[in-house]
C-alpha cells in the first residue's frame, strides 16, 4: 500500500508540485519515488484533531452535515481521515483529508476517529486539500476559484500550467478566478447558490454588481434578463454622465479583437481590464478595476518590475 499514490491524486497536479523546491526530509521507504511514508490506521481522540488552516474549502452545509452524522451514528466512520503531526502541537494531529467527516463525528460526539497518519510536507499538504476539494461536484465557484488562486499563488503556476494540468480550457480557469473579483456580497450570493456562474460573469465588468445582484436574487431575474439589465444601466450613465466625445465604447461597441484583447489582459493579471480605443485617432485608456489593496499592490508591483 506504501507503495502507491494515495487515490485522486492526479497525474496533472502532481506534475505541478514537481518544480517545487519543498525541502522535503529523507524518506526511507519511498524517498526515491517522492512519496509520503503510510504510518497505518490507529484512533486518535477527536479533540487531538485539528482542520487544516490552509484549507481552500470554507463552507460546510448544515444539512449535508448532519446527514453524514446520521450516518456516523448508525455505522461509524468507514473511511479513515489522512493526517499528519500537527506543527508545534504534541501528540497532535492536522488533518490532510476528510475534515468534512471531523465536523460531522463532532455532531455525531463521537469521542476518537480513524486515522492513517502520513508524512506529508507543507506542499504535499496544500496540493492534497486542493485536489479533494475540486474534485467534489458540490463545490461551489468561489471556493473552486480559490483553490486555484492558492496554487496559483502558493507555486507560481501560470493559468495555462493550471489548465493543461487540470484538463480544463485556459479560459475556464480565467473567467473563474475573476470571480474572486467582485465584492464580497456578491461572492456570498455565488457560495449560497443565489447566483449562477453565468449571472457572475454578466456582473464583472460593473461597477456596482452589489447593488445589480441584490436587484437579480430578489426579482429571480435569468442570465439572458441580467445581461439586459446591466447593459441598460451601463448605457443609462453613459448617457447621463458623459458627452458623445466623452463616452467610452460599451461592451456591444467594441470590435471581436479589443474583446479578446480585454479577456487576455484580464486572465494575465487576474483582475478586470476595460480597453477602450478610439480607432479613427489610435489613442485610448486602458482601465484596471481592482478589489482590494492587496491587488493593487499587485499592480505596483507588475508596473515597477520593468523599471
Amino acid at each position: 500500500m506504501s507503495s502507491k499514490r494515495a487515490k485522486g491524486l492526479g497525474r496533472g497536479l502532481s506534475a505541478l508540485m514537481a518544480g517545487v523546491d519543498t525541502a522535503a526530509q529523507p524518506r526511507e521507504d519511498n524517498a526515491s519515488q517522492g512519496l509520503p511514508i503510510e504510518l497505518g490506521e490507529k484512533y486518535v481522540p477527536i479533540e487531538k484533531i485539528f482542520p487544516n488552516p490552509e484549507q481552500p474549502r470554507r463552507r460546510f452545509a448544515d444539512e449535508d452535515l448532519e446527514d453524514l452524522a446520521n450516518s456516523i451514528r448508525a455505522k461509524g466512520v468507514i473511511q479513515p481521515l489522512i493526517v499528519r503531526k500537527r506543527p508545534n502541537g504534541e501528540g497532535e494531529f492536522e488533518i490532510v483529508a476528510g475534515e468534512r467527516r471531523w465536523r460531522a463525528s463532532q455532531m455525531a460526539q463521537l469521542h476518537e476517529l480513524p486515522v492513517i497518519e502520513r508524512e506529508f510536507t507543507d506542499t504535499e499538504v496544500l496540493e492534497v486539500a486542493i485536489i479533494e476539494n475540486i474534485q467534489r461536484s458540490d463545490l461551489n465557484p468561489v471556493e473552486e476559484a480559490f483553490g486555484y488562486q492558492q496554487l496559483m499563488d502558493k507555486f507560481g503556476h501560470t493559468q495555462e500550467k493550471l489548465a493543461e494540468a487540470l484538463g480544463k480550457s485556459r479560459s475556464y480557469i480565467a473567467n473563474l478566478l475573476r470571480l474572486l473579483n467582485l465584492p464580497d456580497t456578491v461572492q456570498d450570493y455565488l457560495k449560497e447558490g443565489k447566483l449562477s456562474i453565468g449571472h457572475a460573469r454578466a456582473l464583472i465588468t460593473t461597477d456596482n454588481a452589489t447593488s445589480i445582484a441584490r436587484q437579480v436574487v430578489e426579482g429571480g431575474l435569468s442570465v439572458r434578463e441580467t445581461e439586459k439589465l446591466v447593459k441598460r444601466l451601463a448605457q443609462g450613465s453613459e448617457n447621463s454622465d458623459a458627452t458623445p466625445k466623452q463616452r467610452a465604447p460599451s461592451a456591444a461597441d467594441k470590435d471581436a479583437d479589443t474583446k479578446a484583447l480585454e479577456g487576455d489582459l484580464s486572465a494575465a493579471i487576474g483582475m478586470s481590464v476595460s480597453v477602450n480605443h478610439d480607432s479613427k485617432n489610435e489613442k485610448g485608456t486602458v482601465v484596471i478595476s481592482y478589489s482590494s489593496l492587496d491587488q493593487l499592490d499587485d499592480i505596483c508591483r507588475i508596473i515597477n518590475s520593468n523599471n
